[in-house]
Order: C-alpha cells, then structure tokens, then sequence
C-alpha cells in the first residue's frame, strides 16, 4: 500500500502501538473527525469508550486544524503560535496513546483554510482517509455548534462522504456537540452515547491537554460535567439509567443526499420550537 500524502507539509500520521500504516487503518471501525486537538476526547468518548481494550473495534482520529489559535495563559502565555502547534500536537499524540487509538491523522490545516469554502483540499484529503480507513461509523461536529470551525468541519467531512461511491461511505454518520450542547433536541431525535464506562480513561483523556487547562480552560472539568448533567436531566421522570451521557444527531441521511444543510438541522429546530409552543399552550 503507498503511504497516505499528506496535503500539507506538517500533515502527520500517527499510530500509538506500531502497526504498519496498512493494518492499523483497515482495521478501524469507528472514525472521528474533528477541528482542533482535544475536540475528539470531548465529543466522542462514548466511541473511543466503546473501542477501548475491544479486539475488533478500533477508533481512529482526525483532527483537521493546526491548533495555533489557542488561548494561552500561565506558563504557556509567552507561547507563539508555531510553539503551540507542536503543543498540542504531542497533547493529541498522547490522548491517542491513553486512548489505544488505531491511528491519529493531524492535517494541520489553518482555521482560515477550512471555513473558505472555495478550498477543496479539506475535502479531498478527508475522503481520501475514509477510503483508506473504511469506517463503519463516521463522528464529526454538529451543524448547530457555535463555533465556526467546527461547522465548517462538519460540511467539509458531510461533502467529503458525499463525493464518495455509495460502497466506500460508512453505514451511519452522527453528528456530536462541543461548543453548543444538544440537549434542546427532542428526546425522541437524539441519539444518546453512554460514556460511563472507563471513567478513569475519560479524565486521562482530558487532562494530557494541559495547555489548554492551565492556558485559561477547564475543559476536564466541563465536559464530564456535561456529560453527568446529560444523564441526570435526561428524562424527569425515571431514575437515571446510566451515570453519564453524551448527545448527538443521526446525520446518515443528509450524508447520502443533496439536501441542504440549513433545511437538515432546520427540522430539529422547528421541533424544538414546536415542543415548547405546544406544551405552553396545554396550560395557558
């Protein structure tokens, strides 16, 4: 097998136990595909959970963006933006290692670079590592997340399947939350990630990115929060059925069609929106 190229010079592959490039990609079954390093150890620990210690799973990340946009604070304020790319870039290397990851792809690509729509690199080398990878399940951004680059992510990962042959596109597609929660979403369309399993592994995961942490984010402590909140405020009614809980959207259809993006996350939005119109009116 030829090794994969990378589009961008500082574009790297790295796989924590030494596989050849070969095995360790074909054997993944569950890909992510995220913006910025420490965005996969926050949405998707229920997959990386999953895959973890599993002989015949194997999750494999993609971070898409350099990392040198990062706040900084403490010991790392007087960082420039190239000191903290190679940062982050060890902190991602890490997280893969503690995670037993198959593979982590860094493309090092600017933010500037995956919001311009006019640049097609982003989608070809993200379809070109799902070709190579073959996932039965893709993981990226949610469409309704506040942050740009995570929804220019998520529509560069949403065309890359897209322009793939309906053999080589994975069998499900979701879409998870970072910058803004999914709990607005009606219960009966979220998918719901249990991520109460190996809590010792979610806080290892979290903590090797220090430089976010003691840059000015308690990152850690947010999203095990969040996740604990999920559980807890999932259903009013029943006692909680697991202890931790992450959110996402099933976006399988919008990847094997042309609807619009917009028109797609709209639907839940008007559902939302109708929930709390018809439950107000029930006692006005």
């Amino acid at each position: 097998m030829i090794k994969m190229k990378f589009y961008k010079q500082e574009g790297q592959l790295f796989i924590p136990d030494g596989t050849d490039e070969k095995t360790a990609l074909s054997r993944t079954t569950d890909l992510c595909i995220a913006a910025h390093q420490d965005d996969i150890e926050i949405m998707a620990f229920g997959p990386i959970s999953k895959c973890y210690g599993v002989p015949d799973k194997w999750f494999t990340g993609v971070v898409v963006t350099d990392g040198a946009g990062s706040p900084r604070t403490g010991i790392y304020e007087r960082y420039t933006d190239e000191e903290m790319k190679k940062v982050r870039v060890i902190e991602q290397k890490n997280a893969a290692s503690v995670g037993g990851y198959a593979a982590q792809f860094l493309l090092s690509y600017t933010s500037s670079e995956v919001k311009n729509p006019s640049n097609l690199k982003t989608v070809e080398e993200i379809a070109e590592i799902i070709r190579a990878c073959r996932p039965e399940i893709v993981y990226t951004h949610n469409l309704a997340d506040k942050h740009d680059t995570h929804v220019a992510v998520a529509m560069r990962t949403i065309a890359a399947i897209r322009s793939l042959p309906a053999g080589q596109r994975p069998k499900k597609v979701y879409s998870l939350e970072v910058w803004r929660g999914l709990d607005w979403v009606n219960d009966d369309e979220k998918v719901c990630f249990d991520t109460s399993q190996h809590p010792n592994l979610a806080a290892a995961l979290l903590g090797v990115y220090d430089s976010q942490i003691a840059g000015g984010k308690r990152y850690d402590s947010a999203a095990l929060g969040r996740r604990l909140a999920n559980a807890t405020f999932f259903a009013s009614h029943d006692t909680d059925d697991v202890e931790s809980l992450s959110y996402g959207l099933d976006i399988t259809e919008l990847v094997n069609s042309d609807m619009d993006y917009f028109d797609f996350i709209n639907r839940f939005i008007k559902n939302f929106r109708k929930d709390v119109e018809e439950r107000i009116r029930r006692f006005a």
